[in-house]
């Protein structure tokens, strides 16, 4: 089946910046949209930003010109390049991948683990 794992999520001050990554596996399967998630405690999951398969990306208001989301499709690899880091954005950052099975007529969504970032002095 189709695994996203996420990693670079760390401890960074305001200010700072950070590179997630989420590189999926598996066989089988054709992925089309991506996209990066955050929950932070206490709140609901929103998105942060998705993309295309083609490049096309949307961004929440709070993280516009601050982050930027690409995908390398030929290493099956997202990135959430993260700059100007303010506490607002400290959760757990999760990536999502919608993908069709081989020999289906639909689309699925896929989570990862989640990786966590915290923003903080």
């Amino acid at each position: 089946q189709v695994q996203l794992v996420e990693s670079g999520g760390g401890l960074v001050q305001p200010g700072g910046s950070l590179r997630l990554s989420c590189a999926a596996s598996g066989s089988m399967f054709v992925i089309n949209a991506m996209g990066w998630y955050r929950q932070a405690p206490g709140k609901q999951r929103e998105l942060v930003a998705d993309i295309t398969s083609g490049g096309s990306a949307n961004y929440a208001d709070s993280v516009k010109g601050r982050f930027t989301i690409s995908r390398d499709n030929g290493k099956r690899t997202m990135y959430l390049q993260m700059d100007s880091l303010i506490p607002e954005d400290t959760a757990v950052y999760f990536c999502k991948a919608r993908a069709r099975k081989y020999y289906v007529g639909y689309e699925s969504d896929y989570w990862g683990q989640g990786t966590q970032v915290t923003v903080s002095s």
